[in-house]
């Protein structure tokens, strides 16, 4: 039976972040999609556009008349986005792409409390734009009688 009231989305088709230097954020992507499993479909002087997983990253570089001020988590708007492993130890496989590139990391790998089993590392791209990627066992807060723990050490 189809409900007409309701749908149920299919993940997130794609993330569009907004840079203020294409170039600049090129070296950083070009580096860490492919190690993420993530292809180029996509690039030009104004944007560069990677898939795989079910995941679609697009990265544009704004006009430089409308720079307003520097990437805040704390603005209205994108806080930060987590891409989701597949076993744990590609955390440290991870933590050990970003120390090679040179990607200034906020924090981790480490234990965090919102589910049982998580573990993360969180991050910067050259625009600090804060990215992350955990990797929660079995299947995290969707299991039954598993609640989120909406810790605000973020």
């Amino acid at each position: 039976m189809i409900d007409n009231t309701n749908i149920s989305i299919n993940g997130i088709a794609h993330i569009a972040l907004s840079v203020k230097s294409l170039n600049i954020a090129k070296v950083f992507y070009k580096q860490l999609m492919p190690f993420l499993g993530l292809r180029i479909i996509h690039e030009s002087n104004k944007s560069i556009y990677f898939i795989g997983s079910r995941t679609g990253v697009l990265i544009q570089e704004i006009n430089k008349k409308n720079i307003l001020s520097n990437f805040s988590q704390n603005n209205v708007g994108l806080h930060h986005f987590c891409f989701r492993a597949r076993e744990k130890k590609h955390i440290i496989l991870v933590e050990n792409k970003l120390k090679k590139i040179k990607a200034n990391i906020i924090r981790g790998p480490i234990e965090g409390t919102w589910a049982p089993g998580y573990f993360y590392i969180l991050f910067e791209d050259p625009d600090k734009i804060r990215l992350e990627v955990n990797y929660v066992p079995d299947k995290g807060v969707l299991k039954k009688n598993i609640k989120f723990n909406p810790s605000n050490d973020y």
